[in-house]
């Protein structure tokens, strides 16, 4: 019997030491730029706004030099029109932050996990991006062109302009005419690297 208990917790402390063994390597984001569009239902430059917010932190995950994953927060009280200026400025923010769109104060941060690239050939961008957000607790599959370069565990990934449905994420006003006068979709743009890399010495990423 006693036996038998030791080797039991000789397996159990055998387990632990390889979960916490995940990955081979990690590099963090040094360097990130988000930016988000959203639009009235007459798509014109009057009836759009735009601007930022920012990555809280970031880092993809390597097993030996290849590329497994990456995890990424976003910090949702940084969010801020960029677009307008002063009061205007202050006033959409604001709106913005509330409860009738990202409620930032219940959700401070919206999360992407990066599950998969898959190289394309003959487009604008190298790769589709799979992944996964999760915005104001709720979480959908996406996929997404980009450029992504690879050269060890250094990785730069550049995306294309992309859509998101701001009602797959309760982010509407909850009571209000002026809901339908705003475009379901909203444009996400963004730009992550775990360094600065010359154009020539990018690599495209490899598939798994």
């Amino acid at each position: 019997m006693k036996r038998l208990l030791l080797f039991a917790m000789m397996c159990v402390s055998m387990s632990f030491v390889f979960a916490q063994k995940k990955f081979d390597k990690v590099s963090k984001v040094t360097s990130s730029e988000i930016r988000w569009w959203g639009y009235k239902v007459v798509k014109t430059e009057a009836s759009s706004h735009s601007g930022t917010v920012k990555l809280k932190s970031g880092k993809f995950n390597f097993d030996k030099t290849v590329l497994v994953d990456g995890e990424f927060v976003i910090d949702m009280r940084s969010l801020m029109a960029g677009d307008v200026s002063d009061e205007d400025q202050i006033k959409l923010t604001n709106d913005l932050k509330s409860t009738n769109f990202f409620e930032v104060k219940k959700f401070p941060i919206a999360k992407f996990h990066l599950t998969k690239i898959i190289p394309l050939a003959n487009s604008e961008y190298n790769s589709t991006v799979y992944g996964d957000v999760t915005i104001k607790g709720v979480r959908k599959t996406i996929t997404f062109p980009a450029n992504v370069y690879v050269t060890q565990f250094t990785v730069v990934i550049e995306s294309a302009k992309f859509s998101l449905n701001r009602r797959d994420f309760k982010v509407f006003y909850q009571s209000s005419l002026k809901d339908y006068f705003i475009k379901n979709e909203m444009d996400i743009q963004f730009r992550v690297s775990t360094e600065k890399l010359d154009n020539e010495n990018r690599v495209p990423a490899k598939k798994k």
